[in-house]
């Protein structure tokens, strides 16, 4: 197999993992099983493929509806009966936290005949940007950045997110009660928390002002002092918990995941053993500090005595602990380190990219490598080690033209990581 078909199969397999979380096809028989209530529809939504899911509902509904949704700069839709709204991801705007707040207004005043669709899937965290009593936007987006260049992972940054907000944690559930809430999910999280995917607004949290404080804590983020004593106060009983699992105030709710990183990986995978390929799956909800992660493929790669082409498959969310001054991307710097391990092995390539087409802030997926990725790169005159320090993965795969570049794809089912392995 030539380098110009190893890369070619890598980018195959990933456009068949985000074919496969199209919400035109995830949602079209959820649509179809749904029944249209006696009152009102109120659909609402957050996320980057919130837009996408509002125009597949609207094709496949003809009954009357009305609602509102955010979703990412660029990851709009045209509607004509649901209200689109972009805002920034992933740090919060003031178009977010209005839209958010018009949400929870849309939701108000309802009864047990109405039915609110809510349309979640990931990035809805920053998107719905609600803050608080007694907080603003500017604390939240202090947080935000904090807590992106800290190194914690998804589940520990929503639990923070959840004490600072108005509307995740369930309590845009329980100001839409008592309507039936229905809620349909794609899934970016590891092992499909719900509670975790965009914070969970429609979801009861078993996390507390406790866990939020320490969370802050571990990672030795001085937040703002309006936000320190707001998680105080809640620690100590002053302020209100978000809704918790039995919850009489949720009994009215359902949640669905329509889509998720295991079903992107099994399309990949078909596609890989019809191509001839052997495929070893190692899990859709791998965590970790993304160089390592990137490392330990790379030598378990080199380790495998095949026969047949081999292809290894992953998804999940890693971390970066960012210490460079670099352009950042949690997959690049996989993909680096992945890279540095198999320092110009002649039979490995590997590719990393984010389903919702943005690795990090950049407009930039992810990006492929092969056995001479690293000295194409000291000859353009970078070196991959001290891009890796510098959190810079992204220039170092630019500069090589290997970055991925797919335009927003209107879904998100987290990373997809693919390692081929030649006998």
């Amino acid at each position: 197999m030539t380098d110009t078909t190893a890369r070619a199969l890598l980018r195959d397999l990933f456009d068949a993992a985000l074919a496969a979380a199209r919400p035109a096809t995830c949602l079209a028989p959820w649509i179809a099983g749904l029944k249209p209530p006696r009152g009102r529809t109120i659909v609402i939504g957050a996320g980057k493929a919130s837009a996408a899911m509002a125009r597949a509902l609207e094709d496949g509904w003809p009954h009357p509806l009305e609602g509102l949704v955010v979703t990412r700069y660029g990851y709009g839709e045209t509607c004509k009966r649901i209200e689109i709204v972009e805002a920034a991801h992933p740090v919060p705007d003031e178009r977010g936290r209005a839209a958010a707040g018009r949400i929870l207004a849309k939701v108000q005043g309802l009864t047990p005949d109405d039915l609110v669709l809510c349309l979640i899937s990931g990035g809805g965290s920053a998107l719905l940007a609600a803050p608080a009593p007694g907080l603003d936007l500017a604390n939240k987006q202090a947080v935000n950045r904090a807590l992106l260049r800290s190194g914690a992972n998804i589940g520990e940054m929503n639990t923070v997110r959840k004490h600072l907000s108005a509307i995740k944690g369930g309590r845009l559930a329980i100001t839409a009660a008592p309507a039936r809430i229905v809620s349909w999910l794609i899934s970016d999280v590891p092992r499909d928390d719900p509670g975790t995917i965009a914070s969970g607004p429609t979801v009861a949290d078993a996390t507390s002002f406790a866990d939020a404080l320490a969370v802050l804590e571990r990672y030795r983020i001085e937040p703002p002092a309006a936000v320190l004593a707001h998680l105080r106060r809640g620690a100590e009983g002053g302020i209100e918990e978000t809704p918790k699992p039995g919850d009489p105030r949720l009994a009215g709710t359902e949640l669905h995941i329509v889509a998720a990183p295991q079903r992107s990986l099994d399309a990949a995978a078909a596609l890989a053993r019809a191509r001839g390929l052997d495929v070893e799956l190692l899990g859709d909800s791998l965590e970790g500090e993304a160089r390592e992660l990137g490392a330990a493929h790379a030598r378990l790669a080199l380790a495998r005595r095949i026969i047949r082409p081999l292809v290894l498959l992953s998804g999940g969310e890693t971390t970066v602990t960012v210490r460079g001054n670099g352009r950042g991307g949690r997959n690049v710097e996989y993909l680096l380190g992945q890279a540095i391990a198999a320092d110009g092995a002649a039979n490995v390539w590997g590719l990393a990219a984010d389903t919702d087409g943005v690795d990090g802030a950049e407009e930039i997926a992810g990006a492929i490598f092969g056995p001479d990725t690293l000295a194409r790169a000291r000859a353009a005159g970078c070196e991959p080690q001290a891009a890796l320090d510098n959190n810079d993965a992204h220039t170092l795969f630019g500069t090589l033209h290997d970055s991925i570049v797919t335009g927003p794809t209107r879904t998100n089912v987290n990373d997809f990581r693919a390692t081929l392995v030649m006998p």
